[in-house]
């Protein structure tokens, strides 16, 4: 091998300078085979390069059996490595991956022992090594250390961006590389880069060092096989392993000691779509950018890069409905461009553009930029896979059946209202349902409007998470649907959980899991005696039933559960309220809530069921004040006593309860939940009012906690309405107590006037 044959193309990952830069720098050295820093599993998903696979995109490798482990290799059109590929694939060049396997980069990983083997990367570029030239070591730290196992690899731009004056390393990449056009850097790159693993190198745990060794030592490898054979050999990788892929290299020997008996794992290897957001949330090519757009842009735009940039701004703030002209854009290029003159900056960089932006067409407005940031500096865009491509089969099926519910899959966030009337919004939401069953959370339910169980509402955004997610869900089955049934289905929970699992089979339109589910409620309610835990199940069993009329879904079943279900409940009530804590009293009080607002779903006999079952709680005189106000107030809402009957209930407990805190704790239960009953009925109002005047100091004190809590939940107009009510108590005179010493006989002429006035009949 020469190295005369051999270009290594140091580079930023998703740098458009850099990818600039790769092209013309392998259209000049015209290679017969490319090594991409990359997976090697990744060779055989090549060959979709350039037949619908639309960047960005990401290859994702997983272990086969437990797919959350798993890695991320992103591209998008500005990476140097896509265009890289596409180059390789346009003129049918080969093309390989030359990086550590996933199958080992995802294995199970060893302790590494306090000191490490021999290190045969560390050289220089005329291949000079470290040890033998009287320079210092490259700082490997023992693991065992926990404050140096937390050090991280400083970044080998910012030292350079120190020693050439700025403050900012991203800002002196952009200005070296990324705004550059027609300058080859690989050669500086590789020498700077040399200069700093010799004599600035990071500080690092073993664990980290061991691993970079062992991923150049992979490289190197797959050098040297290229060359055997191939007279010109192009190699697109990380900046910071230039340095080890130039000039001699060690003996293969000694690559070969690195990489033997590592651990493997199966893993399977595809492409998935990205988003322009998630480029810097990645691993694998960690080195992520907050402002895909833009760079995106700086890829594309050849000539005139700043003037391009606010004609687009233009067109952004114009579909926002924003006044702006030519104009705006030609000032708002002047004074980008002025200030990257004052700053010493070759071109206007993204500060420069994002503040002329804000000064000139945004007029200081912040909130018109987030405009500019969200659809321009990010310009989220999702890849595209084609549909040839390996997927794993749930991947194919819900790829199909979004494409038939017309449900397109896209980055952006759209809110949905959707009729479950109708055959297209009821298979959306089907799909919807069935995917959060798999932990796909695509859609998000969104509270709408209105009445009914017919409308829905989701917020839907495709994520590229989800791609883990899927390949996770379909150990479950190949289908969507079959998946789902299986997931809702295996190990049921608690009693509450299978009753949640009921509904959201019938959400989902999942009937085939019923049965199952059926059989899995009657053994358990049939072995719980904690009323809790039942109370706690029942009201997702009662809301299913509902989705029966709409959903199309048999639900008979499910009410004669339900309404056995409420039969143990009413029998074990008294028992299960008499004499409980205080504690214990507010933890159960959200049920009795929870089955109070949904009884009403059930027959009529079975609301009248628990309602006498209320009443015969509260003739009990252990009933705690916090659960006695709650059931008094829940009958008085139900229309099952007048208002006098509640508030003779109210007075005694304020009057003759055990303590002051647990009167104050029956008023709570009394009072919580809406303030519309203190604001009109003056009654009831009177004797809160009363009875708080009337405590001392210290019980005034003590009980304040507890009625903020109830009166504190209260939303904001409400507590204005009652304050405006408290504030006018003392003035007010019951509708009894005001004397009719009206003038009639002397007001009839003035109210037969009013009358004509008004529209009515001839007096």
């Amino acid at each position: 091998m020469t190295d005369a044959c051999v270009r290594v193309l140091g580079i930023r990952h998703h740098g458009p300078g850099s990818a600039r830069a790769v092209a013309a720098a392998l259209a000049d050295h015209d290679p017969d085979i490319v090594l991409i820093e990359g997976p090697p599993e990744a060779d055989a998903l090549v060959q979709w390069v350039g037949k619908g696979l639309q960047p960005p995109v990401a290859l994702l490798s997983y272990v086969v059996g437990d797919p959350t482990r798993a890695a991320y290799w992103p591209f998008a059109v500005f990476s140097p490595e896509w265009q890289a590929l596409a180059w390789a694939v346009e003129h049918r060049r080969e093309v390989r991956f030359m990086d550590l396997p996933a199958a080992v980069t995802l294995a199970p990983r060893e302790k590494g022992p306090a000191t490490l083997p021999e290190d045969p990367r560390l050289h220089t570029a005329d291949g000079v090594d470290p040890s033998e030239s009287g320079e210092p070591d490259l700082g490997y730290e023992n693991e065992d250390s926990p404050s140096e196992r937390d050090q991280v690899r400083t970044d080998p731009i910012a030292v350079l961006a120190r020693a050439a004056g700025y403050d900012d390393p991203e800002r002196w990449w952009d200005d070296v590389v990324e705004a550059r056009h027609g300058i080859d850097p690989f050669d500086a790159i590789t020498e700077a880069m040399a200069e700093l693993r010799l004599y600035a190198p990071p500080p690092r745990t073993y664990t980290e060092q061991l691993e970079e060794d062992r991923r150049e030592a992979q490289m190197r490898t797959v050098l040297r096989a290229a060359t055997r054979d191939r007279e010109r050999v192009a190699v697109v990788c990380g900046a910071w392993h230039a340095p080890a892929l130039v000039g001699k290299l060690p003996a293969a020997s000694q690559d070969a000691k690195l990489l033997r008996g590592l651990p493997k794992a199966k893993v399977a290897t595809t492409w998935v779509p990205w988003t322009h957001s998630r480029l810097s949330a990645a691993s694998g090519y960690g080195s992520g950018i907050e402002s895909p757009g833009w760079y995106q842009h700086l890829f594309d735009a050849n000539d005139n890069v700043v003037a391009r940039w606010f004609t687009e701004v233009a067109g952004v703030l114009r579909r926002h409905d924003l006044p702006v002209s030519s104009a705006h854009a030609i000032e708002a290029t002047r004074l980008a461009e002025t200030l990257a003159i004052m700053r010493g900056r070759p071109v206007a960089g993204l500060d420069e553009v994002q503040e002329a932006a804000l000064a000139v067409m945004c007029a200081g407005a912040e909130p018109v930029l987030a405009f500019v940031t969200n659809d321009l500096v990010i310009g989220e865009q999702l890849g595209t896979v084609p549909d040839e491509a390996p997927l794993v089969p749930l991947d194919a099926d819900l790829r199909q059946q979004a494409r038939s519910s017309r449900l397109p899959i896209a980055p952006e966030a759209k809110d949905l209202v959707l009729d479950l009337r109708k055959d297209t919004d009821r298979g959306k939401s089907w799909l919807l349902h069935r995917l959060r069953i798999l932990g796909i959370p695509w859609g998000k339910p969104m509270a709408i409007s209105g009445t009914g169980t017919f409308k829905e509402g989701w917020r839907v955004q495709w994520q590229p998470e989800f791609a883990v997610a899927i390949v996770v869900a379909s150990g479950y089955g190949t289908t969507v649907e079959s998946a789902a049934i299986a997931c809702v289905i295996a190990d049921p929970g608690p009693l509450a959980d299978i009753t949640g699992r009921i509904e959201k089979a019938l959400l989902a339109d999942l009937p085939h899991a019923l049965p199952s589910l059926l059989v899995a409620l009657d053994q358990r309610a049939a072995h719980e005696a904690d009323i809790a835990q039942l109370m706690e199940a029942l009201p997702a069993l009662v809301r299913s039933q509902r989705y029966g009329s709409v959903r199309g879904t048999d639900t008979s079943a499910l009410g004669t559960v339900a309404t056995g279900m409420l039969a143990r409940v009413v029998a074990g009530l008294p028992a299960a309220i008499g004499g409980l804590s205080p504690e214990a009293a507010a933890d159960l009080r959200p049920h009795l809530d929870a089955v109070s607002s949904t009884i009403g779903l059930l027959s009529d006999e079975a609301r009248a069921l628990w309602l006498d079952a209320i009443r015969h709680v509260l003739e009990r005189a252990d009933v705690p004040g916090l659960l006695g106000g709650r059931l008094t107030r829940t009958l008085l809402d139900a229309g099952e006593i007048a208002t006098e009957e509640a508030r003779g209930a109210l007075g005694r407990a304020l009057s003759h309860g055990p303590s002051v805190i647990e009167r104050a704790a029956f008023a709570e239960g009394f009072l919580a939940g809406s303030a519309l009953l203190l604001i009109h009925d003056r009654a009831i109002l009177s004797l809160v009012d009363a009875w708080l005047a009337d405590l001392g100091e210290d019980d005034f004190t003590e009980v304040l906690p507890v009625l903020r809590r109830a009166l504190g939940a209260y939303n904001k107009p409400e507590r204005r309405a009652l304050a405006d009510r408290v504030a006018v108590l003392d003035r007010e005179a019951a509708p009894d107590d005001v004397e009719a010493d009206l003038p009639l006989d002397e007001l009839a002429e003035a109210l037969v006037t009013v009358r004509l006035l008004l529209g009515g009949a001839h007096a």
